[in-house]
């Protein structure tokens, strides 16, 4: 089943990759388009002094109330204010974005409706290998010279993924549990701990149905640890991943009748288990935001008693990127808002839970006495883990390519009754 579904999505990249030359034979390049604010020549100045007056587009997931106001009133004042730009948000899930490129390659349109991308693992690796991504361009962004680790790995790959300059650092991401301190005084420290938990506590605890984002991530947690770790995936056969696999089912599968509604159904997204730990009907969720939880207690959305925490065996963390569409019609406008949403005052103002709550990409010794200082007088909330808790036990993704093999593999043996 799983070579299956790999083969199925070569054959469909082949068949863009086919549909892409016959349009340059007859024209179209897939060269990235320049206009006329977006010369290659201009320097960094010039360039932003272009995007006066224009318009960005930045496509985006729009399913977080936080995330959108702090688009919205932070980032569209700051960018309007520095560089004359007005933004544009338009809410739509990145597969949604990635076909509406492909479309839009296909129809030889150079002047696209996105100007600029939220993406990462699946869909920028879909985005890149079909040319639809503007690029390298992270070597022109004075902030990513300033703020960014270069040689990190996790601002050189993506999902396991060469990035090569065609994104540039957003946001950091790590697995994280939430619980209730009023319900669950000592939560566990391990996998073995977490099964005891569960099935001392039926129908409270449970987790969303892949493919939403957090599920996912929560079942490949479960697959490293029943798997022997992540290493062997960075460089397995795809004929390999079914056997891989067989343990991660028998564990899940496992826990279904200790879990909400004996697992017979699941939560359909993220928020949905977060509202359902709201509402104190189960006792634990979780986010691939550490921060988030703290945001909110602050909000009055969890209560004052959530706290987090992870099991020792690590958690998966990933970063998420900004990108530019090979076709986008106000490239200079795109990476002056790239470029800003990079820098300090924006990465800082994220990670404050009042606003959003999310890890920042900067490197820490690239910060300046005054910006280390405003950093550590940032409250990040007493739901919030030690950094360097989380970086103690931080893994990285599995390569993009298996993630959607994974997530089908999971409704077949696992959502599926046998």
């Amino acid at each position: 089943m799983i070579k299956r579904l790999l083969e199925k999505r070569t054959i469909i990249l082949m068949g863009l990759l086919v549909l892409m030359l016959a349009f340059a034979v007859t024209g179209c390049s897939n060269k990235p388009t320049e206009n006329v604010q977006n010369t290659s020549n201009n320097t960094w100045e010039e360039s932003v002094q272009s995007t006066k007056g224009t318009t960005v587009n930045f496509y985006m997931w729009g399913g977080d109330t936080r995330i959108n106001k702090w688009v919205d009133e932070f980032v569209a004042g700051e960018v309007k204010s520095k560089y004359g730009v007005t933004l544009n948000r338009v809410p739509m899930d990145a597969a949604d974005f990635v076909n509406k490129l492909a479309n839009e390659k296909s129809a030889g349109k150079k002047d696209g409706s996105i100007d600029l991308l939220w993406i990462n693992g699946e869909n920028f690796y879909t985005a890149k290998e079909n040319g639809l991504l503007y690029g390298p361009f992270t070597d022109k962004l004075p902030n990513y010279a300033k703020y960014i680790n270069k040689d990190a790995a996790e601002n050189n790959y993506d999902f396991g993924y060469p990035i090569e300059g065609y994104e540039t650092p957003y946001g950091r991401a790590q697995l994280v549990l939430i619980y209730d301190s009023s319900k669950v005084p000592n939560p566990p420290k391990n996998l073995a701990e977490l099964e005891t938990f569960i099935k001392q506590n039926p129908g409270k605890f449970t987790y969303p149905a892949p493919p939403d984002f957090t599920g996912s991530a929560f079942v490949r947690n479960i697959m490293y640890m029943k798997s022997g770790g992540y290493e062997q995936f960075m460089n397995m056969k795809e004929e390999d991943l079914a056997s891989t696999l067989a343990p991660t089912w028998e564990y899940l599968n496992s826990l279904k009748p200790y879990l909400w509604r004996e697992g017979k159904t699941y939560p359909a997204n993220i928020g949905q288990l977060d509202s359902m730990f709201a509402d104190g009907e189960v006792w634990m969720s979780m986010t691939y935001n550490p921060l988030k939880p703290a945001g909110d207690v602050i909000n009055g959305i969890f209560p004052k008693t959530t706290k987090t925490f992870i099991i020792e065996e690590g958690t998966i963390s990933n970063t998420s990127f900004l990108a530019i569409p090979d076709n986008a019609s106000n490239k200079a406008g795109a990476m002056a808002v790239a470029d800003f949403m990079t820098g300090f005052e924006a990465q800082i103002s994220k990670l404050d839970p009042n606003n959003w709550g999310d890890l920042p990409v900067f490197d820490t010794e690239k910060l300046s006495e005054d910006e280390k200082k405003a950093l550590e007088s940032l409250d990040l909330g007493e739901a919030t883990l030690d950094q360097s808790e989380l970086i103690q036990h931080r893994v990285p993704e599995i390569p993009a390519k298996f993630v959607p093999a994974i997530e089908e593999e999971w409704t077949k043996n696992v959502a599926k009754d046998k």
